[in-house]
C-alpha cells in the first residue's frame, strides 16, 4: 500500500472546502491508497508547469495533484480544473 503526505498548499485548500467536498476528498484518497489507478480516479500525468505531477479526479471539476517520491504520494494542490490549469 502506498503512503500519503500532504503539502501545506493542499491542506489550506482542503480547509476551504464544504463538508460534502471534504467527505469526497477523504473517500477518493482512501480509494487511491488501495488502488491508485482505479478507473474512477482518472489518474493521469500532467505537463507544462505541473510536469512530473499526476492528477486524480475528486468529483466533477475538483482535482487533486500529487507527485510520487519513492513509495510516498505527496499531494500538493487541490482545486477545480480552471484554477489549477490556467
Amino acid at each position: 500500500m502506498i503512503s500519503i503526505a500532504f503539502e501545506r498548499s493542499f491542506e489550506k485548500a482542503y480547509v476551504k472546502l464544504g463538508k460534502g467536498y471534504k467527505k469526497k476528498v477523504k473517500e477518493r484518497i482512501a480509494l487511491f491508497m488501495s488502488d491508485e489507478f482505479d478507473p474512477i480516479l482518472n489518474n493521469h500525468s500532467l505537463n507544462g508547469k505541473y510536469l512530473g505531477y499526476r492528477s486524480i479526479n475528486i468529483s466533477g471539476d475538483l482535482r487533486a495533484v500529487y507527485k510520487k517520491k519513492g513509495d510516498i504520494a505527496v499531494f500538493a494542490y487541490l482545486g477545480n480544473h480552471n484554477n489549477l490549469y490556467k
